[in-house]
């Protein structure tokens, strides 16, 4: 009796969060974090932003715990491109959807009293896409790699190799979508600069 009394002792001192936490250290297990809200406020972007950045940094799990069934070094080496790829993909997703909450699609000339707060707004969202284009030079130098070995399908993540392909294939560019953003980012500014007194 008393060896139970004892242990239920022992056990109480045991913080509860303890017993049941275990520690994120692979790139796969920082991937299964990132989610979508549905309504992406500033905030969530930046959470998503962590766990995609903890898991490009991140080593990979065993392939017995890929996000594909790996039989080989080769589908080995293609799932590792396609990951960093996607990664580096989910990461502009993240960084233009907070670009776009500090955006302004127009300079109205009803907004002069607010013009700082919009100019500052928009140095906000240029930062955010400028970001976004770093991490494009990286998708294209993974999106090259698992290219070269397209004869390897993993159909678990045939959306990663869909991706690939919009890619290589100049379906899916970003450098264009974001300079159009950057272009009319900067229209807005200078209509915003070119406020004053007289035009409100």
């Amino acid at each position: 009796m008393k060896r139970i009394l004892l242990l239920i002792i022992l056990f109480s001192l045991i913080p509860i969060s303890f017993l049941f936490s275990w520690r994120i250290l692979y790139a796969e297990q920082y991937y299964k974090l990132y989610h979508l809200h549905f309504y992406q406020y500033p905030d969530d972007s930046m959470e998503n932003i962590f766990y995609l950045e903890q898991a490009l940094k991140s080593d990979f799990a065993n392939p017995l715990y890929a996000l594909a069934k790996i039989s080989d070094k080769s589908q080995w080496e293609r799932y590792r491109y396609l990951f960093k790829m996607h990664l580096n993909l989910k990461l502009i997703e993240q960084y233009l959807t907070l670009g776009s909450k500090y955006d302004k699609m127009n300079a109205y000339f009803y907004n002069y009293p607010w013009k700082y707060a919009n100019l500052d707004s928009l140095k906000k969202a240029e930062k955010a896409y400028l970001v976004a284009l770093d991490y494009w030079k990286e998708v294209l130098e993974w999106a090259d790699k698992a290219w070269d070995m397209r004869y390897i399908n993993l159909p678990e993540v045939q959306n990663w190799e869909d991706e690939n392909y919009r890619i290589e294939t100049g379906l899916l560019d970003y450098n264009d979508i974001i300079g159009e953003h950057l272009a009319r980012l900067e229209r807005v500014r200078e209509d915003f600069k070119k406020m004053d007194k007289n035009t409100y």
